[in-house]
């Protein structure tokens, strides 16, 4: 396997940023994913690990290796795609040894390496199909099976669950998590999903606007996201977000009510913020206390595990996640309390973290 070292890329179409100065360090054996909406970079760069983009400045390295001018079947990196791309008129067994076979591999190196692939993925029952008999999970199998067998320094995957359903992707969410720490693979993982960022990854790189917003294991980014797009994107449901400005030594919202500074958070008098906090930290209390608020049910989701309860307060409407049923009912006055601990405060100009 290989370390992987990305350092001041940028990457433009004709005039049109879409990559700035990108500096990330990969380790060996391990596996990062990139994470953000659409139009974000995350798949032009890892296309351009690949070598099927062009680099406008910067350099990227596997190992000590610099890469740039390589070409891409010279640079021993596999990559899964959204499309399976296997070839219809060939049987599992084939499509999995055909990079084998471009290469003049032995017959028995070939056989032992598809056997192998097979049992890791479970696909020794499905070796002598082709793809038309096959799921859609079964196809994504193959089309790993097909880079596993290759034993690339890197593996790189560009939103290979999209097309599945979602029962599917749980499924190979969970198979792709074995699977990593079977081979220990240095992987680089492309979504827009935050669900399967925070499931698969070692490291999450967040990404916006062609710019890196954070880098760090799931946990880092829930619980102290460095700035607003990263709070809002990392989290289901998503955060809530209130407007305010420091006054008389607390954080006084758009509606007038006042909400406690968290400790070591520092605010200048009449500082704009945004307040953020997690629909799974507000809680319903029984009653009036310190600290607490009135509001109104809007809306009542049950998902099945837990409940999405829709209020309107401190002038905004928030979202509460409870795993308590019946607790809710649309027009239903409740009482909210914040838990201080959990509250995230922005500075709204630079939209950085504060504290």
């Amino acid at each position: 396997m290989a370390s992987i070292t990305i350092e001041a890329i940028t990457k433009t179409f004709g005039t049109v940023p879409v990559l700035n100065d990108i500096d990330l360090s990969i380790a060996d054996g391990e596996f990062v994913v990139l994470v953000g909406p659409s139009g974000c970079g995350k798949s032009t760069l890892l296309r351009m690990i690949a070598g099927l983009e062009d680099i406008t400045a910067g350099e990227i390295r596997i190992d000590d290796r610099r890469i740039n001018e390589v070409a891409p079947k010279d640079r021993d990196i596999a990559m899964v795609f959204q499309s399976y791309a296997l070839y219809p008129h060939m049987t599992v067994a084939d499509n999995m040894s055909y990079s084998l076979k471009l290469r003049k591999t032995a017959k028995e190196r070939i056989a032992e390496a598809v056997g192998a692939a097979a049992g890791k993925l479970g696909l020794d029952p499905l070796l002598a199909r082709r793809p038309k008999a096959l799921s859609g999970g079964q196809r994504q199998r193959v089309a790993m099976g097909r880079a596993i067998v290759r034993h690339p320094k890197a593996f790189l995957f560009d939103e290979p669950l999209s097309n599945l359903d979602a029962r599917l992707r749980e499924q190979m969410r969970a198979e792709i998590k074995r699977l990593h720490k079977s081979i220990g693979a240095t992987s680089v993982y492309v979504t827009h999903d935050q669900i399967e960022a925070m499931t698969l990854a070692d490291r999450i790189v967040a990404m916006h606007g062609g710019i890196i917003q954070q880098v760090g294991n799931p946990l880092d980014l829930y619980d102290r996201p460095a700035n607003l797009f990263v709070a809002g994107f990392i989290g289901s449901p998503a955060m809530n977000f209130v407007e305010g400005h420091r006054r008389a030594g607390a954080i006084e919202t758009d509606d007038g009510s006042k909400i406690a500074i968290p400790d070591g958070v520092q605010l200048a008098e009449g500082q704009a913020v945004t307040v953020g906090i997690r629909p799974e930290h507000v809680r319903i209390v029984a009653g009036p206390e310190a600290g607490s608020y009135a509001a109104r049910v809007d809306l009542v989701e049950p998902t099945g595990f837990g409940t999405i309860v829709h209020v309107r307060l401190l002038g905004q409407d928030l979202k509460i996640y409870t795993l308590e049923r019946g607790i809710a009912a649309v027009g239903q006055p409740l009482h909210i309390a914040l838990d201080g601990a959990r509250l995230h405060v922005f500075d709204r100009e630079t939209t950085n973290r504060i504290g």
